[in-house]
This record gives structure tokens, C-alpha cells and sequence, in this order.
């Protein structure tokens, strides 16, 4: 099996989303082929940050969630698209917002018909039994909305891995425990192992609360790697439609490239995001299959 995670947090305002993306384009940089699932039906704003958003809103297009309840209108395949960063995409569709609706739907169906159902594990079904994705890639991510509904369930089944984003504060500290009671509730009703495979800090200061918070989480936790709060670069992300590596190795600045000054806290938190990845190989056992460079101002500068 490949390496597979769910990228999720109770919390808001982690850059859920955009680690989700920077991790998907560091294991592509350690030379694995990548696919990530938006499944957040609410902003689909993987789908936006990847600039595949055509056909989100035809309500006749081919989507996930017709695959998931066994009315596709073509081929798995072709749902998948592939970005200009070497990313493969599978983006979200309006449907999204009526998954729970109509898995339950189907699950009534196929109950009046005799037939057993587990409404968790239809996501599970249609990636690796229906469509054998394992065979053409090497790491799925699924960013999920933040809603503990069936269509996180389904993510978790799916993937039996988290990587949770989080903020070194209180409310960060809380939406782990509160990750980990899930975990446990998952673990027990499904009959599945869940885990954590990593912790990660966003918006990171220099204060002794968010130290000792830091130290905390590291404690009880273990903190894959933390990043400071990093603001323009992350918007950037959003104007250009790319991951933080072309923000900072094409230098885009207000929508304009080579235009962004090179800043040196910038580059060290690429080197932390290939950190995260690498360890995330670890925890799979799984061997990448290159060394990772950043290419900075056309020089290519070797990060770990």
C-alpha cells in the first residue's frame, strides 16, 4: 500500500488546506507519484489552489461521489487531473454537498434489497478495490471539510492515517485531544487501527505562550515540524494558484513573478515541509525515491 493520510483538524485557521498542498508537492519532489482528494464540500479550495475548477458546478459532469454510489458517468481516471506542479488532482464537485444524503440514501436501497452496506467504507471500495489506485500511485492525501460527518469517515477509513495540522495554543491543544477521542470512537465502531502520523504547528511566534504550548504538544504528541505564520507567502499561494515552492522558487509577489525578494525564513520553511514529508516516508516505512532540492534563484540548493 502506498502512503495515505487525511490531512484534518477540528481547529480553523491551521493552513488545513495549503499544508495539505505543500506536502502532496514534497513527496513529488522526493520523486513518489501523487494524488490528493478535495473532499471539502463547502470551499472545495484544494480544488481552487490547484486551479482545477472546471466543471465543479455541472451537475452532468463525472464526479467522485457518483463513483461512490455507484452511478458513474465514465472512467475513474478521468476525474483525475494533473497539475503543472507534477500533483495529480482529484477536485471536488458540487454533489459534495449532498454525499451524506445520498450514501444514505443508497444504504437504505441496498438494505431493502437484502444486501449488507457499511456507509464508511464506500470511499475505501471505490480507491482501492474498484480502481486499484495503489498500483499508480505512491501517496494519496485526502483533505476532508472539518465537519466529523460521513464523508470524514469515509476519509479515514480510507486512508487508516491522519496528519494533524495545529496551533500551539489552547484551542490548538484541544482540538488534538479532541482528535484523539475520535480516533478512539473510529478505532472501536469500525474494527480499524487509526493513527496519527504526524503533528504539525502552524503560526508558530516567538512568545513563551506559544512555547510552552509548543513543548507541551511536543510532549504528549510529537511535533513533526512547526512554521511560523508566514502570511504573504500563504496568500500568495492563493493569487498565483500554486503551491509554496512556486511562490518562492519563481519569486511571485502581488500576482507578478520574479518579483518577491528572496527571504531566507521563507526557504527554511520549504526545508521544513520537505522535513515533514521525509518523516511521514518513515512512519510508512517506505523509501523515497530521490533527494529533494529547492531551486532558488536558479541555483539548485540541497535542503536536508
Amino acid at each position: 500500500m502506498p502512503i495515505t493520510y487525511t490531512v484534518y483538524s477540528e481547529s480553523g485557521g491551521i493552513h488545513k488546506t495549503t499544508w495539505t498542498a505543500n506536502l502532496a508537492e514534497a513527496h513529488a519532489r522526493q520523486g513518489f507519484d501523487v494524488l490528493v482528494i478535495d473532499l471539502d464540500h463547502q470551499a472545495a479550495n484544494l480544488t481552487y489552489l490547484f486551479d482545477v475548477e472546471e466543471g465543479r458546478d455541472d451537475p452532468d459532469a463525472d464526479n467522485l461521489v457518483r463513483h461512490v454510489l455507484d452511478r458513474p458517468n465514465g472512467d475513474f481516471d478521468d476525474l483525475i487531473q494533473t497539475t503543472e506542479e507534477g500533483v495529480d488532482v482529484l477536485p471536488a464537485h458540487d454533489m459534495l454537498e449532498e454525499f451524506t444524503e445520498l450514501l444514505l440514501q443508497r444504504e437504505r436501497f441496498e438494505e431493502n434489497m437484502g444486501d449488507d452496506f457499511d456507509r464508511y467504507e464506500q470511499l475505501y471500495k471505490v480507491l482501492w478495490e474498484e480502481n486499484n489506485v495503489q498500483e499508480d500511485y505512491d501517496v494519496v492525501i485526502i483533505d476532508p471539510n472539518a465537519r466529523a460527518e460521513i464523508m470524514l469517515y469515509n476519509a479515514i477509513y480510507a486512508t487508516r492515517t491522519l496528519v494533524a495540522p495545529s496551533k500551539p495554543a489552547g484551542k490548538g491543544n484541544k482540538s488534538l485531544d479532541g482528535l484523539g477521542g475520535l480516533l478512539e470512537s473510529m478505532s472501536t465502531n469500525l474494527g480499524i487501527d487509526v493513527g496519527v502520523a504526524a503533528v504539525i504547528l502552524s503560526g508558530v511566534g516567538d512568545t513563551s505562550t506559544h512555547n510552552r504550548y509548543g513543548e507541551q504538544m511536543e510532549a504528549e504528541y510529537g511535533v513533526a515540524g512547526s512554521i511560523g505564520k508566514r502570511e504573504s507567502m500563504m496568500d500568495e499561494m492563493w493569487d498565483v494558484q500554486g503551491t509554496a515552492f512556486k511562490v518562492v522558487e519563481e519569486g511571485w509577489h502581488n500576482g507578478e513573478k520574479e518579483a518577491r525578494r528572496l527571504r531566507e525564513r521563507e526557504v527554511e520553511t520549504l526545508e521544513t515541509i520537505l522535513e515533514v514529508a521525509d518523516s511521514l516516508a518513515n512512519e510508512f516505512d517506505v523509501e523515497p525515491p530521490q533527494e529533494p532540492t529547492l531551486t532558488i534563484e536558479d541555483e539548485e540548493v540541497a535542503p536536508l
